[in-house]
């Protein structure tokens, strides 16, 4: 099988290429903007017509799109998360290819949901920021294209190389700071959001699941399980053998109804985005995943528990000790 994979440098997409290339039956290639992508596409300003002429050339059985941004304006957001994907889609429909199409999606596309529910993929997104809005106008065109495709929306994708910026991310760098510096006291903020956490290593997997499969319209990526920053903290201390005390520098953000206007989201994001733990996806205080679908229609669960990615995270940070 013969698969294009776009976005592979990404946080997501190495992961990805990494569980491909170990399928023997798998034969891998990379488009990207970098160097040492196999060849060298924009899809945020590349044409159609030269995206459908690879395409031809190269006849893929399975396009995999992981490519996009989560930080920047809404002008960079959509051109790389929208723009982009209407390129790919419009490409795979001129070309003769008939390639099957793996679009990753996000969480965020969701937003805010009712503490204590679990969002199944039939629920009403109500995106909470220019992100979730690009991924979301993303999803619509990969669903309104005609193709054979399919929408994994992941969670909260942690483990090894997990972004400096993310939550989990500014948490072991915390960490790091205070243990370099024998600070016996650490100070966060943010630490009653809850989120579904998934390993990388295990969307990685749902990613090849889905390109085998026929499965198509949008499926959900996460453990099923939401888990508080505070908590996923103190197993990150735990790990880190940091004994000094956690200490929440805010009360957790206002509760957000479903439904609320785009401005209470706003207000949310921006109580999530004080200093030093902001956490600005638009989510809310909580979300959770309903995982049903991925199991009954990919054979795919989580693999991977919190202790492990957050063990992997801190390896990473401690590296910089």
């Amino acid at each position: 099988m013969r698969v294009l994979l776009l976005g592979a440098n990404g946080f997501l997409g190495r992961f990805v290429a990494d569980r491909l290339l170990a399928d023997p039956a798998v034969h891998l290639t990379a488009l990207g903007r970098g160097d040492d992508a196999d060849v060298r596409f924009d899809l945020a300003g590349g044409s159609p017509g030269a995206l459908t002429r690879f395409l031809d050339a190269v006849h893929p059985g399975v396009v995999v799109n992981c490519a996009g941004a989560t930080r920047g304006g809404a002008r960079d957001l959509t051109r790389h998360n929208t723009v982009a994907v209407a390129t790919v889609c419009e490409a795979l429909r001129r070309s003769g290819c008939g390639a099957r199409l793996v679009q990753v999606g996000c969480a965020s596309e969701y937003g805010p949901s009712q503490p204590g529910s679990s969002t199944a993929e039939d629920a009403v997104p109500r995106p909470g920021g220019p992100y979730g809005v690009s991924k979301l106008a993303a999803t619509e065109l990969v669903l309104g294209s005609g193709l054979d495709a399919v929408v994994l929306r992941v969670f909260s994708p942690v483990g090894p190389g997990t972004p400096a910026g993310s939550p989990l991310g500014r948490l072991a760098e915390a960490m790091r700071r205070a243990m370099q510096s024998g600070d016996g006291e650490l100070k966060l903020s943010g630490l009653g959001v809850q989120r579904d956490f998934v390993d990388v290593r295990d969307v990685a997997r749902a990613v090849h699941a889905a390109s085998l499969s026929a499965a198509q319209g949008v499926v959900n990526i996460g453990t099923g399980r939401a888990v508080r920053l505070r908590d996923a903290a103190a197993v990150l201390a735990r790990v880190a053998g940091y004994a000094g005390a956690l200490h929440e520098l805010d009360s957790p953000p206002p509760r957000l109804p479903i439904g609320a206007p785009r401005t209470s989201a706003e207000s949310v994001m921006e109580h999530l985005s004080a200093t030093p733990s902001p956490y600005p996806d638009g989510c809310g205080v909580w979300q959770q995943a309903d995982v049903r679908t991925a199991r009954d229609r990919l054979g795919w669960r989580p693999r991977i528990n919190l202790e492990e990615s957050l063990a992997d995270i801190w390896m990473e940070a401690a590296c910089r000790i």
